[in-house]
């Protein structure tokens, strides 16, 4: 039976273009391949291969040799670079982080081993203390546990010289002090490592959804208080511009909003007004409750995983730097 055109029955129907698979592709706005992904890896100085995280499900810390391992499994399945955060041993902790500037310790074994194994997939690397200090702080505390600005980004900068001697691609600053980009990049080039990369966590919050990480780390139990002094406020967008437009003026080649999700908004505000590689870290929390609503068969986890990472293309994100690297891409190139 035909039926008249009228305001019903639309010339257009946009349905058309769904009706198939290979439409649906060919029409795609956006795409995610394994060259938009960047692994979230943890590493810790322990003999054993692997530790599994509780709060983390899939995910496990990773000791030296089995970082290297996964450095190849990387560039195997395409993945263009690694970040990697340290458990150390709670006895190499102090008030000071001293162990960030240990040019013998975790962090520089693991840059050698992963650029010995797959010297063309990038390393980054964390530049902060929460990891090594005992109070779980991202910089040095006064008597108040107030965390002192100045006096944190000189051991950062030394923090950073040693991840460059070492060998790493890039410098990860993620303690949002006041004018460490700008610091770093000087002492980068007066030590000769002009081409050392920055990676700025740029627009960082004082974020819930950090909980899990801080166990893989092994700071949870450690942490004195919060971050929100140093950490943005969630409810703020225009101080996120502000913090990206200093970090750029100072030195940062590419920048970073952290969490993810939670915060598109920024990755699109970032994105477009400055037009730098903006990348977004879709954190552990994230990660987390994927895993744990997949796992208790309420969503389809790597459904849903797919999809929150396009989103973060969709948003205008360069990148993600996501605990999923290796997942995704397993099923991009399957």
């Amino acid at each position: 039976m035909s039926i008249p055109f009228n305001q019903s029955f639309p010339a257009t129907r946009l349905r058309r273009l769904r009706q198939s698979g290979w439409i649906r592709n060919l029409t795609a706005e956006n795409t995610l391949t394994p060259a938009d992904l960047i692994w979230s890896m943890v590493v810790h100085d322990g003999d054993e291969a692997k530790v599994p995280v509780a709060a983390m499900p899939g995910l496990n810390r990773l000791n030296v040799a089995e970082a290297a391992k996964a450095a190849k499994r990387a560039s195997d399945l395409g993945i263009p670079a690694i970040a990697i955060f340290p458990h150390i041993n709670p006895a190499h902790k102090d008030e000071e982080g001293s162990e960030s500037l240990n040019p013998d310790g975790l962090i520089p074994s693991v840059i050698k081993a992963m650029k010995d194994a797959a010297p063309d997939v990038g390393v980054i690397c964390d530049v902060a203390l929460d990891p090594f200090t005992t109070h779980g702080h991202d910089g040095l505390i006064d008597e108040s546990g107030y965390v002192l600005n100045d006096e944190t980004t000189a051991v950062l900068v030394e923090q950073a010289l040693v991840q460059a001697e070492a060998g790493a691609d890039v410098v990860a600053p993620s303690d949002m002090m006041d004018g460490r980009i700008g610091a770093i990049r000087a002492a980068l080039e007066e030590s000769g490592h002009s081409n050392t990369l920055i990676l700025s966590y740029a627009a960082k919050y004082a974020s819930g959804f950090y909980g899990p990480y801080r166990e893989a780390i092994g700071s949870a139990t450690a942490l004195i208080g919060d971050k929100k002094t140093y950490q943005q406020n969630p409810a703020n967008t225009d101080e996120a511009l502000r913090e990206v437009a200093m970090d750029i003026e100072e030195g940062a080649d590419m920048v970073m909003v952290k969490p993810g999700l939670p915060y598109l908004d920024i990755v699109r505000r970032v994105s477009e007004t400055f037009q730098i590689p903006t990348f977004a870290f879709q954190v552990s929390g994230e990660y987390a409750m994927i895993q744990a609503a997949a796992q208790n068969g309420w969503i389809d986890g790597d459904r849903v995983m797919m999809e929150t990472l396009l989103s973060f293309k969709r948003a205008g994100a360069s990148g993600i730097i996501t605990y999923f690297a290796e997942a995704a891409a397993e099923k991009l190139v399957s």
